[in-house]
């Protein structure tokens, strides 16, 4: 909870208000539910329907917003507005964990920056490096080696195996998994001997990796996830994957040994990659596809193979038109049978 009034909101978010405004606020709210003394946030515009019904004393609407029954803050983007309110005035939405737990385990050769905070039954290996302000979560796994930036949130069961290299201000959900081994098996002896992975992961600076994705290490040299990429629940990465800066990468992807994925790339939900395939700059895959060979920058590609967009729709919708076109050909065939063939003069 907070108290606030809307001139104060309206200067947070660089907002045009249009209300009273000394009207204080207490909390926010989604538009449907929110109640007097709550700030709503109109982010959809599939939602402008309860600009009617709402009971919010204010609403963050876009400035081609008119009519409204309640007091208005209006600005460029809402989404954006929402973000900087919630950073000023519910700065500790997300309560973490402080101080270092007298029930954590914490190697003597490990360097533990300032501020930073370690749960309950956490275990922080030798000669790990963990940066200032760093906050690791009960029972999170750091492995010897590994070095952790400064600013970043291990939530509980994350786990960065040994020799590991994440930069500052990353946050990995729960029960992520950093640094596991590589599928990789020799069977020329016909047993399935283990290959060894002795390379790293690097995950750089402002990373976000949701709950529950795993990313194995290198057969040699890195796994590396770019800056700024944010990975969704459920997502496999495998060995000596390069992933560029600024990625989106939707649940439940899997991305296979030794592929690339450029800068800006959007893998949609469930899009899988074979090995060795590259994905060029501001690429968009879309949902379920299959990608098999390298993709050109600054394609759309859709399908299983994938292929360029528009060419893919086009066979949805010929598709979708395959029963009509079969029954045209039958009745062709008919009328063909039934015609009466021509007699040859004797």
């Amino acid at each position: 909870m907070f108290k606030t009034k809307l001139k104060q909101i309206s200067e947070i978010i660089n907002g045009s208000l249009e209300g009273d405004p000394d009207l204080e606020i207490t909390a926010i709210n989604d538009i449907k539910k929110a109640k007097k003394g709550e700030l709503a946030f109109l982010l959809d515009k599939r939602y402008a329907s309860f600009l009617e019904s709402t009971n919010a004393s204010c609403v963050v609407v876009p400035k081609n917003i008119s009519k409204v029954k309640c007091a208005v803050i209006k600005c460029d983007n809402p989404q954006l507005a929402y973000i900087k309110a919630v950073a000023k005035l519910l700065p500790d939405h997300i309560p973490h964990a402080k101080g270092v737990h007298k029930n954590s385990t914490i190697a003597e050769s490990a360097k533990i920056g300032k501020n930073v905070a370690v749960g309950a039954h956490a275990y922080i290996g030798d000669n790990a490096e963990i940066g200032d302000n760093t906050v690791i979560y009960p029972s999170a796994f750091i492995g010897a080696f590994s070095k952790i930036g400064s600013d970043c949130i291990f939530y509980p069961g994350v786990v960065i195996r040994e020799n590991i290299s994440i930069g500052n201000k990353v946050i990995i959900h729960p029960n992520s998994v950093i640094g596991s081994d590589g599928f990789g098996y020799d069977n020329s002896t016909g047993k399935h001997l283990k290959i060894p992975h002795i390379g790293t992961v690097q995950v750089e600076d402002e990373v976000e990796i949701g709950s529950c994705v795993t990313i194995d290490r290198a057969k040699f040299n890195k796994t590396r996830i770019g800056k700024g990429t944010k990975i969704d629940n459920l997502v496999q990465i495998a060995h000596n994957v390069d992933i560029g800066e600024n990625c989106i990468i939707v649940a439940q992807c899997g991305i296979s040994g030794s592929s690339t994925l450029g800068k800006n790339v959007i893998l949609a939900g469930q899009v899988g990659l074979v090995d060795h395939v590259n994905v060029g700059d501001n690429v968009m895959v879309a949902a379920q596809s299959g990608v098999t060979k390298s993709v050109p920058a600054n394609s759309i590609v859709f399908g299983s193979p994938a292929i360029p967009y528009m060419k893919k729709k086009k066979q949805i919708v010929l598709g979708r038109k395959l029963p009509e076109f079969y029954e045209r050909l039958k009745n062709l065939e008919k009328k063909l049978e039934q015609k009466p063939k021509n007699k040859t003069s004797s």
